[in-house]
């Protein structure tokens, strides 16, 4: 399953400039430490995080802990206008966000994990760059990705709980999807204010959607290895 807009940030709402505003070449800067730490909290717990540990915790407790830490952090960043506080929200999605990488990534060769980590990356890349090029294009295609994300999560429960399985098709779609708002949110973050807290909070929108198509792309890779 992919969280999308179940988990979605109204940063990118703002027009009113409530602090000092920086360059946009630091405001970019500061989306990519914000990005870079968030990846290398995940490659921590990662690290030093036994799968095992994790699959340990009832799963119901899990699932609560993990929309509870994920909702608080998007209120924080969300409602603060202060940068620290932000980057504190920020870190309540890193986490629960990582403990379901690691459960995912232990499932896999090394190697196929470096690949799609590879792969997500020249396609982020690929999609800012897109997303800065063609705005109002991501801008016009947002309503339709939302509504086929929705209808993604219902058609992958229905495959999980009446047919059991997942197929392929499925994970190309969300893919698309998720590179559709890889592109929007970039699009949109360039045309907000240039603030230390909106580049955080810009940052958290955008590493949610990398996350998502990262494991998406780590599964489809994982199928075609078998």
């Amino acid at each position: 399953m992919s969280d999308g807009d179940l988990f979605k940030s109204d940063v990118f709402q703002r027009t009113a400039v409530d602090t000092q505003e920086i360059s946009i070449p630091q405001f970019n800067i500061i989306i990519g430490l914000v990005l870079s730490w968030g990846f290398l909290a995940n490659w921590i717990m990662l690290k030093y995080i036994p799968p095992s540990s994790i699959l340990a915790i009832h799963p119901i407790l899990f699932f609560i802990g993990y929309f509870v830490s994920c909702f608080l952090g998007i209120y924080l960043f969300n409602t603060s206008k202060n940068s620290i506080v932000s980057f504190i929200g920020y870190n309540f999605v890193v986490v629960p966000f990582g403990l379901i990488v690691n459960i995912v990534v232990s499932r896999y060769q090394p190697e196929l994990v470096i690949e799609a980590i590879q792969i997500t990356a020249i396609v982020t890349v690929i999609m800012m760059i897109f997303g800065t090029l063609f705005p109002k294009f991501f801008q016009a295609i947002h309503g339709p990705i939302t509504i086929a994300l929705l209808a993604m999560i219902v058609v992958e429960l229905i495959q999980i709980f009446v047919f059991h399985h997942v197929p392929e098709w499925t994970d190309w779609i969300v893919v698309i999807i998720f590179c559709g708002y890889i592109g929007y949110d970039w699009g949109r973050a360039l045309r907000i204010p240039k603030t230390v807290d909106n580049a955080v909070d810009s940052a958290a929108a955008i590493y949610m959607d990398i996350i998502n198509l990262f494991l998406r792309i780590l599964r489809i890779l994982g199928r075609r290895r078998r």
